[in-house]
This record gives structure tokens, sequence and C-alpha cells, in this order.
């Protein structure tokens, strides 16, 4: 199986750029952020907690985030494998990303990193905020989410890189022209 960590900080194209993966590798989505706003849409008592951590910016507990990517992979075992969009974002989450897998007799493929310089991270997530109305896309909350993505995430990287799994692609250009950058990474590394 292809299993994809797609990585980058708020507002890089981890989104835009899983959908194309998923449409040409056939892969199983799983966006943490994705899990959590259908929690908090649900009103579940999960969603409820991380709604307040998540208006202001900081991270769900790693704890809470590995369960429900556990029950994601319980419920899509005949794939073609997966993309993780968004997650690990910690160390911890990594190794319990990793444990999830071997509990399968499965690994990581490769980490893609999408580089973004901050000033293009902000002007993306400001254009989001406006066009969407979600409410963590204003000036304060950006900045916060990608200071705890360098303080908190970043060694998420260095975890890969010791594994050999870590590919940092441009993520700036057009959709297709980063895409493209992608699937050179993905190919290489393809079963």
């Amino acid at each position: 199986m292809l299993h994809i960590v797609l990585f980058g900080p708020p507002g890089s194209g981890k989104g835009t750029q899983s959908e194309k993966i998923i449409e040409k590798y056939g892969l199983v989505h799983i966006s943490t952020g994705d899990l959590l706003r259908e929690e908090v849409a649900g009103q579940t008592e999960l969603g409820k907690k991380a709604k307040a951590i998540m208006d202001k910016g900081e991270l769900v507990s790693d704890d809470i985030v590995i369960r429900m990517i556990r029950n994601k992979l319980e419920e899509n075992q005949n794939g073609s494998g997966y993309i993780f969009d968004g997650f690990p974002r910690t160390v911890d989450q990594a190794r319990g990303l990793r444990k999830a897998l071997t509990d399968y007799d499965d690994r990581v493929s490769v980490m893609i990193s999408l580089e973004v310089p901050r000033e293009e991270l902000v002007k993306r997530l400001l254009k989001r905020g406006e066009e969407t109305g979600r409410t963590d896309d204003n000036l304060e909350i950006i900045n916060n989410r990608i200071d705890v993505y360098n303080r908190q995430t970043i060694p998420v990287t260095y975890y890969y890189d010791k594994m050999h799994k870590h590919a940092a692609v441009e993520g700036t250009g057009s959709v297709n022209k980063i895409f493209d950058r992608i699937v050179e990474v993905i190919d290489k590394v393809k079963d």
C-alpha cells in the first residue's frame, strides 16, 4: 500500500494537492482538520472540546487525534493506501502513526512537505477567510497557527529525515506545477 504524509504549514495547499493525489493514486484521504470539523459540526463532546482549542489556533491533544486516525485506518483496510493531510503534527503523533501502521504490517511510504514562504501563507489564508468565512482565518490566529507549526510541527520533518522518508517540495507556483513536483516524488517511492 502507498501511504503518504502530506505536510506543510497552514495555507500551504495541502487540501488542494491532496485532492489531486487522491484522484491520481486512488488513496483514502485522512485529514485531521476535516475529522475535527466533522466532530465540531456534529456538536459531539469531542467536537466541543476541539472547537475551543482550534478557535485559539492551538493543536488538539495527540491521544485524541491518534484515536481518530486509528478508527479511520480500521474503517479503510481494503484500499490502495492513505494520504495523511495535516497529520502527524507532532513527533508523538508520528510515532503513534508508525505504531498504528505497524499493527497492520505497513509503513509510511514518504512524507512530502510543501515549502511556502510565510508572507505567501498569510496572503493565501486571509483570502480563504474572506471567501469562506472560516473564523480561524484572521491575521492574529493565522500568525499564531504558523508560529505553532514552526515550534511544534517542524520537528516531525526531522523524525522522517532520520528514516530517509522526507521529501521537501516547493509549494509555490501554479497548482499543476506543484502537483507535478509531488508526482515526481511519489512515483519514486511507489511499490
